[in-house]
């Protein structure tokens, strides 16, 4: 498509080719363009985990057992009180299946609450994912069990939502009040 600015006398064109970008990156940086979109890729999986309106993005690949919530260790999860919830499915599970796992997690939206509770359905995802791919079936199926075992919404989410609110009352369900006189 050619372009031309009022005034200029000048003609440009917008449609660049995929080749011509790599051929002068490989020039410019003097790198091999095939060696760069070969790196061996490294066993992840990408799962989500959800409550009301919070969402939780757990990132689990190869490593040495971290779990880190927004950048900071599941350690310094706040409130205090719902820390133990976020801890289930390692408690559950046991700490030798997140021996060899780092789990990295991304969580926005609702509340504390809400969040905990999606953190805990997004690690629980995660490990189930990742056995399910790069270990194998029994031991997936295993894990799987455990967990429906102990809280069926590890795994499954809940699909209880706020009800909208509607005219006539102060809230979804509530009537203002009648008077006749």
């Amino acid at each position: 498509m050619l372009t031309a600015y009022p005034n200029s006398g000048k003609e440009f064109s917008t449609k660049v080719s995929v080749s011509s970008c790599f051929s002068s990156f490989q020039e410019d940086t003097g790198r091999d363009v095939d060696r760069i979109s070969t790196m061996p890729a490294s066993q992840s999986v990408q799962v989500f985990g959800k409550k009301k309106t919070a969402t939780a993005c757990a990132f689990a690949k190869q490593g040495r057992g971290l779990i880190k919530v927004n950048g900071q260790p599941i350690e310094l999860i706040e409130p205090e009180s719902l820390r133990l919830k976020a801890f289930e499915p390692v408690l559950i599970l046991g700490q030798d299946k997140f021996s060899n796992l780092d789990i990295r997690i991304r969580v926005k939206g609702g509340g504390m609450t809400a969040q905990i509770y999606a953190i805990r359905a997004a690690i629980a995802k995660a490990i189930v994912a990742y056995h399910a791919k790069y270990v194998d079936e029994s031991s997936k199926n295993e894990l799987r069990k455990t967990l429906m075992a102990y809280d069926r919404n590890l795994l499954v989410s809940d699909p209880r939502r706020c009800e909208p609110k509607k005219y006539g009352g102060r809230s979804a369900r509530t009537r203002f009040q009648k008077s006749y006189r």
